[in-house]
């Protein structure tokens, strides 16, 4: 096996582990990444990355560009590795194997209202969902409550936009929420409170398989974000079946994680689907869940099942970079009065400082610890930069 595989963008959080996955089951992998950005992947030994323009700036020029490396490189197929490279996938189908969400997938991997009506039919818990049309029509029925996009990304005269989600906690908090630049639809649902948790897998065609799973301990942002720290859990049972009817009747294919939040009643809510590779990836990957290098052979062979480990660790996996931002996020403090339960400095600084044997880290790897350096410092850079910007 000596494929090329294409991943991007290389800014993506999952695009270190990924890289890493493939090139270990014997890949050739190369990167794309948005010019002016400097991402940590161009420290990953043997990867070559790749400038495309960015489509913030202008989807039709980073698409002219991702044909070009396409001709160029002929690889055996595209891996996209996040929301925008998934969009972007969907024109290059006719060009290249996509190993990711494709046809009428990416519908469902981009919109949560789509996404929240399947879970629903398929007989997951849901929390009541309102979708508005426009800004102006917003109205929360109950508060606390949430708002937010129904799609990961928008296209506005040409360019990729994500807007971020905002907890309101009564009609002041509404009001200048609705103020903010949105664009339709939009979801209203409940501020539900409990701890985040992913089930992960990939689906072939004898249906979803390798299932693991992950509990959030920390969240780079606590009013929700990615996890700066998570551990491993057993996959809940009384799930398997809801998330099977789930992705059963939306026709999904490759890799998967749908995010769920448990209450304190034990109930597990969900959330919403990533087709992607994620965040966390560095967890699975400790574990012997091997889903980036596996999501790719079945892109290029139907009949290909995944072997899962027999007795996969339990772990903690940690991000640096993220664990620093998060503690910059608890020092700031809440943005909504709803959001009573704001974790605390000091019992924050003694739990991630706390030693254990169970604990791995992002992006590590013994024999290329500049890795580790260059996606800390980035990533520690980034935020500090934006925190800056919306200072001014």
């Amino acid at each position: 096996m000596n494929e090329l595989v294409l991943i991007g963008f290389g800014e993506a959080y999952a695009s270190i582990e990924t890289a890493w996955s493939l090139r270990d089951a014997g890949f050739r992998v190369a990167a794309f990444a948005r010019k002016r950005e400097q991402p940590a992947m161009r420290r990953v030994r043997g990867v070559e990355v790749h400038e495309v323009a960015a489509p913030e700036e202008g989807v039709e020029q980073t698409l002219d560009d991702l044909r070009a490396l396409i001709r160029s490189l002929e690889p055996a197929a595209l891996m996209p590795l996040d929301d925008a490279s998934v969009l972007l996938a969907r024109t290059l189908e006719d060009e290249v194997t996509i190993a990711g969400p494709t046809g009428e997938r990416v519908a469902y991997a981009l919109d949560k209202a789509l996404q929240v009506e399947a879970a629903r039919e398929a007989g997951l818990l849901v929390p009541p969902t309102k979708i508005v049309e426009s800004a102006g029509e917003l109205h929360v029925d109950e508060y606390p409550a949430f708002v937010k996009p129904a799609r990961a990304l928008y296209e506005v005269d040409g360019r990729l936009t994500r807007p971020t989600g905002k907890v309101v906690a009564d009609e002041a908090e509404l009001e200048r929420a609705s103020q903010e630049e949105w664009h339709p639809p939009l979801l209203v649902q409940p501020l539900l409170k409990g701890i985040g948790e992913g089930v992960f897998g990939v689906v072939t065609g004898n249906g979803a398989g390798a299932l693991s799973a992950h509990r959030r301990v920390r969240m780079l942002n606590p009013q929700g974000s990615a996890s700066s720290a998570c551990e491993s859990i057993p996959v809940d049972p009384e799930l398997v079946a809801p998330l099977e009817r789930f992705l059963g009747s939306i026709r999904w294919s490759g890799l998967f994680m749908v995010e769920l939040l448990r209450d304190a009643e034990g109930r597990a809510w969900f959330m919403e689907l990533n087709g992607r590779a994620w965040g966390s990836m560095a967890l699975a990957r400790r574990r012997g869940f091997e889903y980036p290098a596996w999501a790719v052979r079945l892109a290029l062979d139907p009949g290909f099942a995944p072997t899962p480990p027999a007795d996969p660790p339990d772990i903690v996996a940690r991000h640096l970079g993220m664990e620093l931002a998060h503690l910059a996020f608890v020092i700031r403090g809440p943005q909504s009065k709803a959001l009573e339960s704001w974790p605390k400095l000091w019992p924050t600084v003694r739990a991630m400082a706390r030693p254990s044997r169970r604990n791995r880290f992002y992006n590590w790897r013994r024999s290329e610890p500049g890795v580790f350096v260059a996606d800390t410092w980035s990533f520690v850079r980034f935020f500090a930069r934006r925190a800056l910007r919306s200072e001014q």
